[in-house]
């Protein structure tokens, strides 16, 4: 149940899903074209219409298994509203942070996004502001650096309906992320809004293990909570290990955590995050994808734990099986491989997130229709499995995990 004190509680990755913050996909994504999908980090071009579809499937998925589905464009007018001068801060610090800290550009960027109605603002900070929406003088651009993408003064933000990885939740607090790159650094400043403004999470005690004030890289699909003391982090093309060792010592001094497990993944754009190669889904079952590990089912590992001055003793290791049946507690450990093993079938599913499960209870995930073999290796082991479609969401290389930011689990029992 939820209550005052906590608006925000994730002890593990499988524990009931009570409550999530989703991004249904807006005009950001018709905004991306052929010369700017690289900048935006795309592959492609997902449709609109029925990307919109697959998402309110998904989001009707959740609802259905009793899920509160929050909206964050939502809760980001509803934060704005509370106060003008929050408001006007927020527009201020969001055009700063698009390239414009002073100048013609930026008054003329601010005059525009407050004349909006707060909704109508919200879209379109998220859609991106073009050029030839505001009139300039040939004056005014004179001193213009174009150096935004494409007929963009405000880039757009298509990687916006991945919430997982501006923030991510860990016991009642989260981590509001500095992302890797300047595409996606906007998008935490939405998460910090909403935490510091509106009346469902201000003022309520939360705490921010990290924030988004740092120059070394942390993204929420590298964070895993294991269970209420042991929490998982991808050292990965989007999360350095500086950044894994300030969220440690953050947990070890104000929490009940103590003990963070570093993955090593490789760092490319296929395996990008941690949960895109490795998601849990039960107690002790895991899917896995067979390509981040050696012939030995190696890879490197370490493992950080408090000792008793609160201090960050770290050890090394390169069997993943044997670390966490340690660190959870457990006597077996079931590695669920992406394709069912198949080098083939398991590189063409992991492309599509095969590996990036949502757990919404202990053996029960969401899945994308289209890893069928992923999806029936699953079934094998047990996994109650839903599917939802995904042919156009799937083109921004991120599944229902990289889709959903829990912020409220049921506590689970071993």
């Amino acid at each position: 149940m939820l209550t005052e004190k906590s608006p925000i509680h994730v002890n593990s990755e499988i524990g009931r899903l009570k409550t999530v913050i989703l991004h249904r996909p807006g005009k950001e994504i018709e905004n991306l074209t052929p010369d700017t999908m690289g900048p935006l980090l795309f592959d492609d071009i997902p449709y609109l219409l029925l990307a919109q579809k697959e998402h309110d499937n998904f989001a009707d998925t959740l609802r259905k298994k009793g899920v509160e589905v929050l909206y964050l464009e939502k809760l980001v007018v509803q934060a704005l509203e509370t106060d003008e001068q929050v408001k006007a801060f927020f527009i201020d610090k969001m055009i700063a942070e698009s390239g414009f800290k002073s100048g013609t550009i930026h008054d003329q960027l601010q005059k525009f996004l407050v004349d909006l109605p707060t909704n109508e603002m919200v879209d379109k900070i998220m859609a991106g502001v073009r050029f030839d929406e505001i009139e300039f003088s040939s004056k005014d651009l004179q001193n213009f650096s174009f150096d935004q993408p494409g007929p963009f003064l405000m880039a757009p933000m298509p990687n916006l309906y991945f919430t997982r990885d501006p923030s991510a939740s860990i016991g009642d607090g989260l981590t509001i992320n500095r992302m890797t790159f300047k595409a996606r650094r906007r998008e935490s400043m939405f998460t910090e809004l909403v935490i510091n403004h509106h009346p469902r999470f201000a003022n309520k005690n939360i705490n921010v293990w990290r924030d988004r004030n740092h120059v070394a890289r942390l993204e929420g699909g590298d964070e895993l909570v294991l269970s209420d003391h042991v929490l998982a982090i991808g050292l990965s093309q989007r999360t350095s290990s500086e950044a894994i060792k300030d969220v440690a010592k953050n947990l070890f001094a104000g929490s009940n955590y103590d003990t963070v497990i570093a993955i090593q993944i490789p760092q490319t754009h296929a395996t990008m995050h941690l949960d895109t190669v490795f998601t849990m889904v039960n107690f002790d079952q895991f899917t896995v994808h067979p390509m981040i590990l050696n012939n030995k089912g190696e890879l490197p590992i370490l493992v950080m734990h408090k000792d008793k001055q609160n201090q960050i003793k770290i050890e090394s290791s390169n069997n993943l099986k044997t670390v966490l049946k340690e660190q959870l507690g457990l006597n077996e450990l079931d590695l669920i491989s992406t394709g069912d093993g198949d080098p083939i079938i398991s590189a063409r599913e992991q492309w599509n997130d095969g590996s990036n499960t949502l757990a919404i209870a202990p053996g029960s995930v969401v899945t994308y229709d289209r890893n069928y073999v992923s999806n029936e290796a699953l079934r094998k082991h047990g996994i109650q499995v839903s599917e939802v479609p995904s042919s156009e969401i799937s083109r921004g290389r991120g599944g229902p995990r990289c889709m959903s930011m829990p912020i409220y689990r049921e506590d689970i029992e071993n």
